[in-house]
């Protein structure tokens, strides 16, 4: 067991390295050490959403095209101009594979976990399997930047990327 020879603050005894570390800290120290432990977990890309199931940005929207399967349809999201910002108009080019949908797809951007009001972005065909819209991703108050599109397919599903977003 590593011990140290602790000087005149509570009297010479040996203790644990680190033991009393915190409890030794006076409150205003205590009180930064919690506030910096909070602020660094929330800045994590780590997430958890309202269902209680974690997500992670699973999508670099800056580097290119957001790419999942939807059952056996490829589904291909882009964001421009690059880096995409909050509080600029968007662009949103929705590729699908496969098999058309009988209706036009539209994206619902919002935050994971948190309620930021209707965010909807209406696509219309441009090519075959093509679709684009434009949209604006609002500048969260807490200052958040990480975003969700969940991309509705008609008659085919759903499908959700997670990305963040520069202020």
């Amino acid at each position: 067991m590593l011990t140290k020879q602790l000087g005149t603050y509570g009297g010479a005894h040996p203790t644990l390295l680190g033991e009393e570390s915190l409890v030794r800290l006076n409150p205003k120290a205590r009180l930064f050490v919690t506030i910096f432990c909070v602020a660094t977990l929330s800045l994590c890309p780590t997430l958890v959403s309202p269902d209680g199931k974690t997500k992670r940005i699973d999508c670099d929207a800056h580097a290119g095209p957001c790419v999942a399967y939807l059952e056996a349809t490829l589904v291909s999201l882009e964001m421009s101009p690059k880096p995409v910002k909050a509080m600029q108009e968007l662009t949103f080019t929705l590729g699908i594979g496969g098999e058309q949908p009988a209706a036009n797809p539209y994206i619902d951007l919002g935050m994971v976990g948190m309620d930021m009001g209707r965010n909807r972005v209406n696509l219309t065909p441009e090519a075959d399997g093509v679709f684009r819209g434009t949209g604006v991703i609002v500048r969260c108050p807490s200052g958040r930047r990480i975003w969700k599109a969940t991309v509705f397919v008609p008659d085919v599903g759903s499908v959700e990327f997670v990305f963040d977003v520069v202020y």
